[in-house]
């Protein structure tokens, strides 16, 4: 298998209707992959199943042997070198920023890991603050930090910058970006922004429908890091949209 994770043919349902129908994904070693669709149609759950937190559907989820099994719970780590980033930055209100992202491993947490992951991701001296005193951008930091505490050959990020302002997002994709290349990890974002989907992937994956299905696959073929005003960049947006309108997902 030289994918580090494959998602074939899943289909999930809550409560007898069904939100995802026969949606096969692939994530390569160093790549960059993008779900984005319309709000509800399923980005979320299908990132929950990639990440081992749910198993309740119909279908196959495959992982290299290298990333190893078995989920963490909700710790930030999907288990065997999976981490994954949640919408909103979960970390505990009675820890400093740098037990949050030590947390799974209790008092055995490497500080010189901890150390350095706060200086890649900005926080460099703030690992002795409470979550409270962080703003909304500076917690996102620290939810991404604890993600890559492991070690992880693949990060899944669930709309991570959903909560933040346009400027701050812009700052955290960069961050994405910069920490993609320097940790050569493989990324599964969940996204409804077409400038962000298609800004940090190498694959941008449509879905939409009831049930959802995959609608389109767009490669983008440009190296990272990008200009976010290039010319290709635009036109491969106003693609993706005419096919939500086309498609009648949005």
């Amino acid at each position: 298998m030289s994918a580090l994770l494959e998602l074939r043919d899943i289909r999930k349902s809550f409560s007898g209707v069904k939100v995802l129908d026969d949606v096969s994904l692939s994530l390569a070693p160093g790549e960059v992959v993008s779900l984005l669709g319309p709000s509800g149609c399923g980005k979320s759950t299908l990132l929950r199943i990639a990440a081992g937190l749910d198993d309740e559907f119909a279908g196959s989820l495959e992982r290299n042997p290298l990333l190893g099994f078995g989920p963490d719970g909700d710790s930030g780590r999907g288990g065997g070198g999976v981490g994954v980033v949640f919408q909103e930055p979960r970390l505990l209100p009675w820890l400093t920023v740098a037990q949050n992202i030590g947390f799974a491993d209790g008092w055995l947490a490497d500080d010189n890991r901890i150390e350095h992951l706060l200086r890649d991701v900005g926080l460099d001296g703030k690992g002795d603050l409470l979550p409270k005193q962080l703003s909304g951008g500076m917690a996102q930091r620290a939810a991404i930090a604890r993600g890559l505490y492991g070690r992880p050959q693949v990060l899944l990020l669930d709309e991570p910058f959903s909560a933040v302002d346009a400027f701050t997002r812009i700052r955290l994709q960069d961050l994405i970006q910069q920490l993609a290349l320097e940790y050569d990890i493989s990324i599964l974002l969940v996204t409804h922004d077409l400038d962000e989907a298609f800004y940090l992937s190498d694959r941008v994956l449509l879905l939409g429908g009831t049930p959802s299905r995959l609608r389109r696959k767009f490669p983008v073929p440009l190296p990272r890091p990008r200009d976010r005003r290039a010319v290709e960049l635009a036109f491969l947006r106003g693609e993706a949209l005419t096919e939500l309108h086309q498609s009648h997902v949005i």
